[in-house]
């Protein structure tokens, strides 16, 4: 319906990281015209086509123009237009229509904020940092981690019975515990809550720093008003009782466009929407979306790194090196009547299945991704593997399986797999196959990264990444589907004469301004995908190895891992280390090659104990067992277990953090002395009452350094003539409890976990607290 307005419409635009908005308020502050879409980094398109539909409904009116938004002061600045920070936009919609509001929550694409107000209406800001957990952008890689679609995902936590931990100050965290609960057969309705919850507990603690968070409370932002079970998870944290304490506005989503819309403390820009679209066509595209994706400033920020080929006849060259080391093999029909070894790793991200003879020679293999359930994938892979024997017109004779990796102990239970092998053990046996003085092996999986060093034919030294999986595999391959390319595609490319952009060893968060940063600055997907290839390499080596000389690493190095089959992460490597490495045909399958060559030794050590494998015979009967729920009350965690009995008879027990009362090892016949059990007796096992009555009651936080010195300080303060009352032994619920009170979302664990204990004492009504 079109609109004959003499007076200017307000209007207000907010931009942010992911998404565009746009408000156009009528008479009386009604609105006559609203949009909310993604923008995908293409603001100018987006922001065209949302006024060219306005133009349609309301004709070419006068709009008195107003623009906000992460995103939006480069674009104010490109054109020329009055630009409002967003938290002031905010400020100002909420201090005009929402009075009573002290607490405004709101969650966007890439950042969130809580904003509390005083009895003046004065803004304390808080705002996340450069790390997007708890945003709706992590919701997004969850969402895609359980393969659904988002609204699919708030559907799913509807559904969910029981919450459980997730860690979401980073989505690489959040994915492992994520692959985790999956292993576990929890559901995906349960996961979908617990990410909810998640968010709500990161964006309540991390934000607040010791603020309380006071009613009435104002949330704001897409994913608060799309997701309404993550609204839930907010009141269930916040322990909203009162209906009337949390205020969900009509168009949430939209609060900081309309903020700048009514704010008039910028100088009024006037502008027909024909003007606008004019104004915003010839020559502009390029500008605007560049300021979307890395501010206003021009300024080559992002440094250049050498190609990682000049030509292609070094390339040819190279990989003719590369193509000659080669896994020993036989023809699959040339296996028949012969003694067969089956070997499985099975990783985080995905499953990979090898068969060799008795002679290591390799017969077939297969890899293929977990999709989250660890025995669906394994099966698929002997079913995969059984097609081909039954092809070759035979099925394999096995006679002895071990098994590797994450879902290693899944895996035994499931499909009756007769050995295990640690990880690292795995890779170094199939690493000393191809050279028995090797002196390094570099292990880069899909979540994971693994360093052996070796002296002497021994294994010295072992490196891990911890909490971080920027530079793995998932890594590399999430950048490649965000920009629209295919992993191979990607790796390709890379391989072209280019010049690589330095991107750092940054996780995916931070890395991607970085990225838009290059892109800004006309660079090719050619050199973005050779600039992730170094900084995969970089991070192994300078964030995970810490590594200071080259020369620590020796000479006789040899890589493993999927990421591997990317020729541009091998070349960096080389590049960097200035050395030449060896890298089999089979990089992603070294794990299971490993596990096969232990299956041999303990066949020749003992033969006896060898059970021939049928899971060729019939590779479903893994994935048929049964469930069981119980609750372990060993001690105060109470851990939620799920027992499942296959139908081998073999049982796995899911869910325990530890193995006292439910484990998954065979019956031990001389069990060993438990040394925490007797570490806790030792030091809080002591007399807290003082002889006579205690002048006061003194609390002690069972945490840190106070944990290890209890016996000294308890009996200071007992012969003090004080009574000592410790706080209750550490658990998930206790750190919910001190959460809200840090004050800096960088410390420690145990650091936050401190505050819990804290918390804990002042409800047991302690006199003092000596910390």
């Amino acid at each position: 319906m079109r609109k004959n307005m003499e007076n200017p419409c307000l209007t207000g635009v907010d931009i942010g990281s992911t998404t565009a908005k746009v408000v156009i308020y009528g008479e009386n502050d009604t609105i006559i015209f609203s949009c909310y879409r993604r923008h995908n980094a293409r603001a100018i398109e987006t922001i065209r086509q949302i006024f060219k539909e306005a133009h349609q409904t309301l004709g070419n009116i006068k709009l008195d123009l107003a623009v906000t938004g992460s995103a939006g002061m480069g674009v104010a600045e490109t054109f020329g237009l009055p630009f409002v920070q967003e938290v002031v936009a905010s400020a100002g919609f909420i201090k005009k229509y929402y009075p009573n509001v002290r607490t405004f929550i709101e969650i966007g694409g890439e950042d969130s904020k809580i904003i509390f107000f005083d009895a003046q209406f004065r803004p304390d800001i808080r705002m996340n940092g450069s790390c997007a957990g708890g945003t709706g952008a992590f919701i997004d890689q969850m969402a895609s981690l359980l393969n659904v679609d988002v609204m699919e995902f708030n559907v799913m936590a509807k559904k969910a019975k029981n919450i459980y931990p997730i860690a979401s100050r980073c989505g690489v965290f959040a994915k492992t515990d994520i692959q985790a609960l999956l292993s576990r057969h929890i559901s995906k309705e349960d996961i979908a809550a617990s990410v909810f919850h998640s968010v709500a507990m990161q964006v309540t603690t991390a934000l607040s720093h010791g603020h309380d968070i006071a009613p009435e409370i104002l949330i704001g932002g897409g994913p608060l008003t799309f997701y309404p079970e993550l609204r839930k998870a907010f009141k269930n944290v916040l322990k909203i009782n009162n209906p009337n304490d949390l205020i969900i506005p009509d168009h949430p989503e939209l609060i900081p466009a309309m903020g700048a819309a009514i704010n008039r403390d910028t100088k009024p820009y006037q502008v027909k929407i024909n003007d606008l679209l004019t104004g915003t066509e010839n020559g502009s595209n390029q500008k605007i979306n560049n300021a979307v994706t890395a501010g206003p400033e021009s300024t080559s920020i992002v440094k250049r790194l050498p190609s990682l080929f000049e030509n292609k006849f070094e390339f040819e060259l190279w990989q003719e090196r590369h193509n000659k080391t080669r896994v020993p093999r036989i023809n699959i029909e040339e296996a028949k009547n012969k003694a067969l070894f089956l070997g499985v790793d099975s990783g985080s991200t995905t499953t990979k299945i090898v068969v060799i003879d008795e002679q290591g020679r390799f017969v077939i293999g297969y890899y293929g991704a977990n999709n989250g359930n660890p025995i669906q994938a394994v099966e698929k892979g002997l079913s995969y593997l059984k097609g081909k024997f039954l092809k070759a017109g035979f099925l394999p004779h096995i006679v002895r399986t071990a098994a590797t990796g994450y879902g290693e102990g899944l895996i035994k239970s499931a499909f009756g797999v007769n050995d295990g092998i640690v990880e690292t053990m795995a890779h170094y046996q199939a690493g000393r196959h191809f050279d028995r003085d090797v002196s390094f092996i570099l292990d880069i999986g899909g979540q994971d990264m693994k360093a052996i060093f070796i002296k002497d034919h021994v294994i010295s030294d072992i490196q891990v990444n911890e909490a971080c999986s920027s530079g793995c595999g998932s890594f590399i391959e999430t950048f490649a589907h965000s920009l629209g390319h295919e992993i191979s595609d990607f790796a390709a490319i890379a391989c072209e004469k280019n010049a690589p952009f330095d991107l750092g060893t940054r996780c995916t968060v931070f890395m991607n301004s970085r990225v838009k940063q290059a892109f800004r600055e006309n660079a090719s997907i050619s050199d973005i995908s050779a600039g992730l290839a170094y900084s995969v390499i970089k991070n192994a080596l300078y964030k995970v190895l810490k590594l200071k000389n080259t020369a620590e690493i020796g000479d006789k190095i040899i890589v493993q891992g999927g990421t591997f089959r990317n020729q541009a992460v091998l070349r960096a490597l080389e590049l960097l280390l200035d050395k030449k490495v060896i890298r089999s045909d089979i990089p992603e399958l070294m794990g299971a090659y490993g596990a096969a060559l232990t299956a041999i030794d303990h066949h020749c050590l003992k033969p006896d104990e060898s059970i021939v494998f049928n899971g060729f015979k019939d590779p479903e009967a893994g994935t048929q067992f049964s469930k069981k729920e119980l609750r372990c009350k060993g001690c105060e965690n109470q851990c939620a277990i799920s027992k499942l009995t296959f139908a081998n008879g073999n049982y796995f027990f899911t869910g325990n953090r530890c193995e006292k009362y439910f484990s998954n090892n065979p019956e031990i016949k001389h069990r060993g002395k438990n040394l925490i059990t007797d570490q806790i007796e030792l030091l809080f096992d002591h007399n807290i009452k003082p002889e006579g009555d205690p002048i006061l009651t003194y609390g002690i936080p069972r945490c840190l350094n106070m944990y290890e010195n209890f016996p000294f300080w308890n009996t200071f303060l007992t012969s003090c003539g004080f009574k000592v009352v410790l706080s209750s032994p550490s658990n998930f619920k206790l750190y919910e409890k001190g959460a809200s009170s840090v004050m800096s979302e960088n410390i420690c664990f145990p650091a936050k976990l401190a505050h819990g204990h804290i918390v804990d004492l002042i409800e047991k009504k302690v006199d003092r607290i000596f910390y």
